[in-house]
């Protein structure tokens, strides 16, 4: 029996259910197309007056979408759900690296809610903060900073974006054209029937709702849980990776989680080493 991918509806359709579902969100629209709901949030930040957060802003087709180092997502319209969210956080400008794998565990445990229990080990995220299913890429994410508009009058007031794009359809042509394993919803719908009952709009606000929730967590508690939260769901730990850098290997070792900085730790042959998040990438390493 052949599975499809989760119904897409209309951006008025998303704009209003999502209006009502999220009343804490001051701005929440969702549009036909846009250049970035990234870029388009943090243009909206940099206006010196603007109304408050959070925002939300998702769009059908990004023409410009962009992920992590820059790169573009390759998409169809009806086939990804993308969208952005942009949260006040006041934090010393030395822990915004770890707001990038914070993302990346939330929407993880956001999205975990829906699958059944017995199924939750495979959706993990793998550091930085790309989501898998079956080892197969879901979702990327991509989080921004800015202390623009204004934020400026505060050294701790910044205004993070966070964005997603997670796959609901085209995985087998996707992985075809990129040459590695990608996964969608429609895959995780095939094996878990709870999950087959959620709707897009489900998806959204469960990740809506846990950025927000981990955010006002950290500017309250610090970061001191995400190594324990990451451990839950570490698609990396145990495996030898190779760290890269304007693709060259530059490191290899052991991945055996995250410092309360989100940094990953790397056991090498001297000592365990910390990853600077948003400078490297980290893939499975493969022998010879």
């Amino acid at each position: 029996m052949s599975v499809s991918a989760p119904f897409l509806p209309t951006p008025d359709e998303l704009t209003q259910g999502l209006r009502g579902a999220l009343p804490g969100f001051q701005q929440t629209d969702w549009v036909a197309r846009t250049v970035s709901t990234n870029a388009e949030l943090l243009a909206r930040a940099r206006q010196v007056s603007v109304p408050a957060r959070p925002w939300l802003l998702g769009a059908h087709l990004q023409e410009a979408g962009r992920g992590r180092a820059g790169r573009t997502w390759q998409h169809r319209e009806g086939a990804n759900l993308m969208f952005s969210c942009a949260f006040d956080v006041f934090m010393p400008s030395r822990l915004l690296p770890a707001l990038s794998p914070l993302a990346g565990v939330a929407a993880c445990e956001g999205l975990r809610q829906w699958l059944n229990p017995a199924l939750r080990e495979h959706l993990v995220m793998k550091w930085p903060n790309d989501l898998q299913w079956r080892m197969g890429k879901l979702a990327g994410i991509l989080v921004e900073a800015t202390r623009a508009g204004a934020a400026k009058g505060s050294d701790d007031h910044y205004i993070v974006i966070m964005g997603i794009g997670l796959n609901l359809d085209d995985a087998r042509s996707l992985s075809q054209a990129l040459d590695r394993r990608v996964a969608d919803w429609r895959e995780v719908v095939g094996e878990d029937a709870d999950a087959a009952s959620v709707s897009v709009q489900e998806l959204v606000v469960s990740i809506a709702r846990a950025w927000q929730s981990s955010l006002q967590r950290v500017v309250r508690d610090g970061l001191g849980d995400l190594p324990q939260r990451h451990a839950v769901v570490d698609a990396l730990v145990g495996q030898v990776v190779d760290i890269i850098e304007s693709d060259r290997v530059i490191q290899s070792g052991i991945a055996c989680g995250v410092d309360e900085y989100g940094r990953l730790l790397l056991r090498t042959p001297s000592a365990v080493q910390p990853v600077t998040v948003g400078e490297v990438s980290a893939r499975t390493h493969t022998p010879l």
